[in-house]
């Protein structure tokens, strides 16, 4: 099956994971991703947080699978050789070093594109250029807590929390790749290539948008009804932590399941919808609350809202999360159950979509990995292992027409 990047080829200058995951993701779709990397080192990945000594870690193969590695030091003359003819033969080059160091390195924008006037140049950044912090280096929790999502999440008497969802590093991965494909689509109307550049903080402010929305709500009539502050509670002027809250309009609440005591995932997340009010008081055995004027209209609901909580808590303590699904998704509840890592590396489901995959590594085995995330009915990725450092230097050296000498010569440089 052919894919929709193949005769794409890829420079990924990228280390770490906002980077890696945009690039990875190309992979997928067919794109000849290189990752360029550090003789003797690499990616810092392969080796942080090891499971198995020596052996490239999970934080490495989880980010950097169907690409190819090559090894080299631009700081040589002959480096800088190889990777002129490399921009030369490429279509995108993604990079997430630190301000200047492309300058630095002697591949300003101006060099590249006359190198290669058809080049995307694709940058992540901790902050816009111009911003007042755009000097600033930016790791996963400090995008979060730049770009409003740690000040909106928790509890209210808690401090700022941030998300395990890698909203500051793997999102702003996933818009650069959104950027980049667009570029692709330009050029192919132009003929010329661009600067592509997407922030950390701009990423996760992208996702924050109703938080957004909240505090305009917020300065405008000075109170948030859906939020659990509401109507007891007391507002500031900022958006406030919501705790487990829906957010979106929708009351929801994280509820304790059979097992809680001893299983810190015994939990459903119940969400209750306008529409569904009535399965809802038919599901609990409270068809009662269906024409109560104290139930009735999600209004009424509010004040009441953490009693009606507590009366679906006492309803599920002898269901466990997954009894508990099964028979509120028959009356068409939003709800799930909250799963483990464990739970989700296990799931049937989850392996024969191809969300999770075991892939094989020259020297870890097998290992579990994250696969597409996006479905294609024309197209099925095929995920591979992450490359070993430098396994196929030797490989793009020949395809750039370096001559078998010629390779031996720049490994005894060790400009590769």
């Amino acid at each position: 099956m052919s894919k929709p990047l193949e005769g794409i080829k890829i420079i990924d200058f990228t280390h770490v994971q906002a980077g890696p995951a945009c690039t990875q993701l190309l992979a997928w779709f067919g794109a000849d991703v290189i990752k360029v990397e550090r003789p003797g080192s690499g990616d810092v990945t392969r080796s942080q947080l090891r499971d198995i000594p020596d052996a490239d870690a999970l934080y490495f193969t989880m980010l950097n699978s169907n690409k190819r590695s090559l090894t080299l030091d631009t700081k040589t003359p002959e480096g800088k050789e190889v990777l002129e003819k490399l921009v030369k033969e490429s279509d995108v080059l993604v990079e997430n070093f630190a301000p200047g160091a492309l300058d630095r390195m002697g591949f300003t924008w101006e060099r590249l594109n006359e190198l290669n006037p058809k080049l995307i140049v694709a940058s992540v950044k901790g902050f816009s250029d111009g911003h007042h912090y755009d000097d600033l280096k930016v790791y996963e929790n400090v995008a979060q807590c730049a770009g409003g999502a740690a000040s909106t999440t928790g509890f209210w008497d808690g401090p700022p929390t941030v998300s395990a969802a890698a909203l500051g590093d793997s999102n702003t991965g996933m818009h650069l790749a959104i950027g980049i494909l667009t570029a692709l689509i330009g050029r192919g109307q132009t003929g010329r290539g661009q600067k592509v550049a997407v922030s950390m903080q701009d990423s996760v402010i992208n996702l924050c948008r109703v938080k957004l929305r909240d505090q305009q709500r917020l300065d405008r009539v000075g109170y948030l009804e859906e939020y659990p502050q509401y109507p007891h509670g007391e507002f500031s002027d900022v958006v406030p932590r919501g705790g487990n809250a829906g957010g979106g309009g929708q009351p929801g609440w994280v509820l304790k399941c059979k097992g809680w005591e001893t299983d810190p995932n015994a939990y459903i997340y119940f969400t209750i919808q306008g529409h569904a009010w009535e399965p809802i008081c038919r599901a609990l055995g409270k068809p009662e609350w269906i024409s109560d004027p104290n139930y009735a209209t999600a209004q009424a609901r509010q004040p009441h809202i953490f009693d009606i909580f507590a009366t679906i808590e006492e309803w599920l303590a002898d269901k466990t999360k997954y009894e508990a699904v099964d028979i509120l998704r028959k009356f068409d509840i939003p709800c799930a159950p909250v799963l483990s890592m464990k739970e989700i590396a296990n799931d049937p489901s989850l392996r024969a979509s191809g969300t999770i995959v075991e892939v094989p590594h020259k020297e870890r085995g097998s290992y579990l990995t994250v696969g597409s995330p996006i479905k294609f009915s024309g197209l099925k990725p095929e995920i591979t292992g992450s490359p070993l450092l430098g396994e196929h230097t030797d490989e793009i050296l020949a395809e750039l027409g370096y001559s078998k000498d010629q390779i031996a010569n720049l490994h005894s440089s060790r400009s590769v």
